[in-house]
């Protein structure tokens, strides 16, 4: 209630938009008030602006009403075995298709789950985990800091072509690029998705020009358009290649390859709810793994 009240504008606005009346919504108002002996709303304009408690309240009460949901789900996962929600994070590099078709498998059993990925990229995939936001991660960077409570297999290696758009002055460069024939030129970066902390950098040269973008498909975008170069995975930039929207220069550096892995949290309890259970039984078949990375068998 006081979130659209908060967001309405005015108490009239957000009556409307409940399909309340206006002097309901203000008397059930004045009822928190006189319960907390505190104003919640300053009235001396038009608008209904939160005064300072009325803040405060919103931002507790939207902690509190979390939690309450949190409490909800676990007793729900005790009684049923399932996860009223099961949230996966997935970096930006790993195959949205796979994703999908791996998606479409598990609804196809009917359970009780609710399923949600969050895009993200870098350590915020691991972060996106450990910090309670994420069931399962899916192309976790190894590199990344390790967090406790936290289990991890491996998914594979992912090999990095540097790539340039064809018109883009590095593609008649003689070969190999040293690092600084490319320092000159701007870098695409994907930016890292973690919320706290320092993020993590790969490939980047001291001194470089960097245009940032949200996640890997923008960065395979953006450098065939010729907006900056870099390393790009294999599987992604393939296509590109083959048609000639991109070209792929040596350079001076060793073969760029990143392991990945998947990680999930440990529960309180060994035994584990049956959505992640069904995943981690998808993700120890080589097949799978191999196509989240976008290396489709037979192809």
């Amino acid at each position: 209630m006081l979130e659209a009240i908060a967001a309405a504008g005015s108490f009239a606005a957000a009556a409307r938009a409940s399909g309340l009346a206006p002097s309901a919504l203000t008397y059930r108002v004045r009822q928190l008030e006189d319960a907390l002996d505190v104003l919640l709303f300053d009235r001396s304009s038009r608008q209904a602006r939160l005064t300072e408690a009325g803040a405060e309240l919103l931002r507790e009460g939207t902690r509190l009403l979390a939690d309450i949901d949190a409490i909800a789900n676990r007793v729900k996962r005790v009684a049923t075995g399932w996860e009223p929600q099961f949230t996966i994070a997935v970096d930006s590099v790993v195959d949205g298709a796979a994703v999908m078709e791996l998606c479409d498998a598990f609804f196809r059993l009917q359970p009780p789950t609710r399923l949600r990925l969050r895009a993200e990229a870098l350590s915020g995939t691991l972060d996106a985990l450990a910090s309670g936001q994420a069931d399962l991660a899916l192309g976790v960077v190894i590199t990344a800091g390790a967090a406790a409570g936290l289990q991890r297999e491996t998914l594979g290696s992912l090999r990095f072509v540097f790539a340039v758009a064809p018109h883009h002055p590095l593609a008649s460069a003689p070969e190999p690029l040293s690092d600084d024939a490319i320092r000159p030129h701007r870098a695409v970066a994907v930016a890292d998705s973690i919320r706290h902390g320092d993020g993590l950098t790969i490939g980047l040269l001291a001194g470089q020009d960097v245009f940032t973008v949200a996640g890997m498909p923008a960065k395979v975008d953006a450098q065939i358009r010729g907006l900056g170069v870099g390393f790009l995975p294999t599987c992604l930039a393939q296509p590109y290649i083959d048609t000639g929207r991109l070209v792929v220069k040596r350079v001076e550096r060793p073969e760029h390859k990143i392991p990945l892995s998947y990680a999930w949290r440990k529960g309180e309890r060994p035994e584990r709810g049956r959505a992640l259970q069904w995943w981690l039984q998808r993700m120890q078949s080589p097949v799978t793994r191999a196509a989240l990375l976008g290396e489709r068998r037979g192809r």
